[in-house]
């Protein structure tokens, strides 16, 4: 079972990488379009495969043994990233957060959209990353990855938010996935962590954001979509109380019975004053969730092969090698496999770390809250889907910028 679901780990990988072909075949062969269009979901690949799967396994080692693998598995942080995406993309939360970028920028769409590059991405270390990516995608949407903006400059943008979110959770030890993996065994603490991580990616974030801001200087424009404009902003005491909400769920993220009961208090609370709302993004999060709940059933019988090669690099080939692993596998499932070697010394857990956060905006699957900004953004661009190829080159520049800063 082992060597199958590596085989069918490696196909969703690949389907992954093809999920804009289908697009394209969907447009081709409209006859069979709804499935070419399923297909082409990035958020559906590894639901799709985590469920051929568990059907071979019920084939090869009985229904019941499948049925207890799908049980056993953690399924805390999919449930965590579908409740935030939705409380922190309601209307009460963007209005307060466009109303601060507002005032900080003075209205300037150039110094918006770094603050929603840079200061937001960095706020990920507070209210966790999923929460700041879902929170960058919906305000940089009308303003980057819209029409009018040429494709290779959108995957620019999309390249530096995935790394920053990914580097910017680091000033503290319990927002970014890859470092709530091992903050506990190794003892890193938030002090830790904003000593040895946060400065330096902070200073990573800036660069980035500063960097593609001017590259994009000519094409951007106000914050906000038309449709924000042609309506009152959420009074300000729904948005201390979806603050409130979000603010819960994020104390509440590795306790699912609770921060579930919470959301259902807060889709009462938004029944209630329908005025103050818009439509929740419940099919963008739920398919996101479905994402990271597939990686999790597929990428948990990976551990045969990854660990040894984890084990077997020396400090500096480590870092190159979470690096570039984390291209094809979650970052936080590399930090995960690195805690489980005994002995492994304070600079090898640096390196697997540096390596794994910097290698986070690679690619769809590198770092848990990228399906979120894919979910958010792929209609910006053409065929309403984001190539898995613009996305490495649009990565390339901000995590070079990364990995220098972590070696600093």
């Amino acid at each position: 079972m082992q060597q199958i679901g590596a085989v069918l780990f490696a196909l969703a990988l690949l389907h992954t990488f093809s999920a804009k072909s289908f697009e394209r075949l969907a447009h081709r062969f409209p006859r069979h379009g709804g499935l070419l269009h399923l297909l082409g979901e990035v958020e559906v690949v590894f639901g799709f495969w985590a469920m051929v799967l568990l059907v071979v396994m019920a084939f090869v080692a009985g229904p019941q043994n499948a049925i207890a693998y799908a049980e056993t598995q953690q399924y805390t942080e999919p449930l965590f990233v579908f409740v935030v995406m939705v409380v922190a993309a309601s209307r009460p939360v963007l209005d307060f957060v466009q109303r601060l970028i507002d005032l900080l920028s003075g209205g300037r769409p150039l110094l918006q959209a770094w603050l929603g590059l840079a200061l937001v991405p960095l706020a990920g270390s507070l209210i966790t990353e999923p929460a700041a990516m879902t929170l960058a995608a919906l305000m940089l949407a009308p303003q980057i990855f819209r029409e009018g903006v040429p494709e290779w400059r959108k995957y620019a943008a999309l390249g530096v938010l995935f790394v920053n979110v990914s580097i910017g959770g680091t000033l503290t030890a319990y927002a970014a996935p890859p470092v709530l993996m091992v903050a506990g065994t190794w003892q890193w603490d938030s002090a830790f962590m904003a000593a040895n991580f946060g400065w330096k990616a902070a200073l990573a974030v800036l660069v980035n954001a500063s960097a593609v801001t001017w590259l994009l200087r000519g094409q951007l424009r106000n914050g906000g979509s038309p449709a924000q404009a042609e309506r009152a902003p959420a009074p300000l005491w729904t948005s201390m109380i979806h603050l409130a909400f979000l603010a819960a769920v994020v104390v509440l993220a590795h306790h699912p019975v609770l921060f579930l009961g919470l959301f259902l208090f807060f889709l009462g609370f938004t029944t209630a004053y329908p005025k103050h709302q818009s439509p929740l993004i419940l099919k963008e999060a739920l398919l996101v969730g479905f994402f990271l709940a597939g990686l999790v059933v597929l990428g948990s019988m990976q551990q045969w092969w990854l660990q040894p090669i984890v084990e077997g690099l020396q400090p500096l080939a480590l870092f190159f090698g979470a690096l570039g692993l984390t291209a094809i596998t979650d970052n936080a499932a590399l930090t995960y496999l690195g805690s489980l070697i005994d002995g492994i010394t304070p600079q090898a857990q640096y390196m697997l770390v540096a390596g794994a956060v910097a290698g986070g905006g690679l690619t769809v699957i590198a770092n848990a809250p990228n399906p979120a900004g894919v979910a958010l953004l792929r209609k910006g661009f053409r065929d309403e889907s984001i190539g898995a190829l613009g996305l490495l080159a649009g990565a390339l520049a901000p995590t070079a910028v990364a990995a220098l800063a972590f070696f600093l």
